[in-house]
């Protein structure tokens, strides 16, 4: 006895994945195809994720987080004080 599969139904619902539209002007389209050459890798989706990454990481770094910190902080005091030359 053999039990069929009903048709057009899911049975694996474990496995979700998120996913989502991105819109690019022509600036930023052609930033991505420098950058696809650049990381040897033809797929949009695909770069667009290791970009993501890269970009993480880098952020992570103490650096980087010195460096933030230090302009947030900046930004903070200039509200404070009512000077406000950068928006």
């Amino acid at each position: 006895m053999t039990i069929k599969n009903e048709p057009f139904r899911k049975y694996n619902l474990e496995k979700v994945r998120d996913s989502f539209t991105v819109a690019v002007n022509e600036e930023e389209r052609n930033l991505l195809e420098e950058m696809k050459i650049l990381l040897e890798q033809p797929k949009d989706s695909t770069a667009l994720k290791m970009l993501a990454w890269i970009g993480a990481k880098t952020l992570q770094e103490e650096k980087i987080s010195y460096v933030l910190q230090t302009i947030y902080a900046n930004k903070r005091k200039n509200k404070r004080l009512g000077i406000i030359q950068y928006e």
